[in-house]
């Protein structure tokens, strides 16, 4: 008692007295679950802070990458401006006029004259430097040529009217029964994800030019990337599905299917990427998943990939919110509310659609202050089965929700 401060003893204590605490003790239990909160919030940004630290790093060493690059192109002009002598021809010097030719559309013209106009001496007569050149603009019309013929061929592209390739009675009902299995593998198990997946890729040199083919095959490379867990391999089957969309939707842009899958391979390729590559992965997939909607608006699998995609933008942490601010002059913007919405439209859709867009919904009433309507949507997401590996994990988050 001689150690505490007379004010926390009654005026009529005696020396036996034992002071009274501070706080009651719900007012200590408060406190602790504050601190706690505070602890945790330091935990997280200093996590943030270290990603943060990660994403620079890796930004200049890709600024640093591309100077270096400019740098070494500047003095290889530089180069070739100052040294205009004719080259020996060579199997070496040819490929790279075709690459050159080729990629750029302009033919190589170092012909021994300098820029100033000067004719440099040359051991070549005028008659030899005519010769080499129409010899050289042949060989060029013709790697033109055979270039666009090996791009073609090798990325599946349709001739250059670019109409769609017609198929004989045969293969298109072949493909219509090939289309169908894969639908059904994909709704099967991990085997019959995997069997589709393999299934399309036998079957590309023959549809390969057909949309409905397409897509499907980029979605069988996003089943393989959700049951992949090495993280090289995964980003190997985003990328490999991304390309083969990019290639469809220069033909089809008018195609919901490949917009939606383009937008959840670009989101899938983003996943170990730094903060500011996932910005702008987020960028991508908002712009394709309206798209979407656009040109499939009853689509409820489209709402509930934008309603994920306003939930994670309302939640974004404050160092992301402060690299989208220095990165992008437009930060994207959504709230609780804006998610809310899409996830019940996808009720509205489709009731039930998945157990995981339930708990979004009871997620976003929790986050709203409304908890009668949270446990309502909690107890409806109770009664769906979890059929795949993203319902496992909402009923994990429902069993947290239930304990707090």
């Amino acid at each position: 008692a001689q150690a505490m401060p007379g004010a926390l003893l009654p005026a009529d204590a005696g020396d036996g007295a034992v002071p009274s605490p501070l706080l009651r003790q719900d007012e200590q239990l408060e406190l602790l679950e504050r601190l706690d909160f505070v602890v945790r919030n330091i935990v997280e940004l200093r996590k943030e802070v270290e990603e943060l630290r990660n994403s620079l790093q890796h930004l200049a060493v890709e600024i640093v990458g591309e100077v270096r690059t400019h740098l070494e192109e500047t003095q290889r002009v530089t180069r070739r401006r100052k040294f205009p002598f004719s080259r020996d021809r060579s199997d070496s010097t040819g490929s790279s006029s075709i690459y050159f030719t080729a990629s750029s559309g302009n033919v190589n013209t170092d012909d021994g004259e300098s820029e100033g106009g000067y004719t440099t001496a040359n051991a070549e007569s005028d008659y030899d430097r005519e010769s080499e050149r129409e010899s050289e603009e042949g060989e060029d019309e013709v790697s033109c040529d055979t270039v666009r013929t090996v791009r073609r061929d090798s990325l599946d592209l349709v001739p250059e009217d670019e109409s769609p390739l017609v198929l004989d009675s045969s293969l298109e009902e072949g493909l219509g029964q090939l289309l169908e299995q894969a639908d059904r593998l994909h709704s099967g198990d991990e085997r019959d994800k995997r069997e589709g997946f393999q299934l399309l890729l036998n079957n590309k040199l023959a549809y390969a030019g057909q949309r409905e083919f397409l897509w499907r095959l980029a979605r069988a490379h996003s089943d393989m990337w959700e049951l992949t867990e090495d993280a090289d391999e995964r980003r190997s089957y985003a990328t490999g599905g991304k390309e083969e969309l990019e290639l469809a939707l220069q033909k089809w842009d008018q195609s919901a299917e490949c917009h939606q899958w383009f937008a959840i391979l670009c989101g899938q390729m983003s996943e170990h990427e730094s903060i500011p590559k996932r910005i702008q992965a987020g960028y991508v997939f908002k712009e394709h998943i309206d798209k979407a909607i656009a040109l499939k608006p009853q689509d409820p699998q489209l709402y509930y990939l934008l309603g994920r995609w306003c939930y994670q933008v309302a939640h974004l942490g404050w160092l992301e919110k402060r690299t989208v601010s220095a990165l992008f002059e437009a930060p994207p913007t959504a709230t609780v509310q804006d998610a809310l919405q899409n996830f019940l439209r996808v009720e509205e859709l489709s009731p039930g659609f998945s157990k995981a867009g339930r708990v979004y919904i009871a997620k976003c009433y929790r986050d709203l202050g409304n908890a009668s309507a949270a446990v309502l949507w909690m107890d409806l997401a109770s009664e769906l089965p979890g059929n795949t590996k993203e319902d496992a994990e909402s009923e994990r988050e429902l069993e947290e929700m239930r304990s707090v």
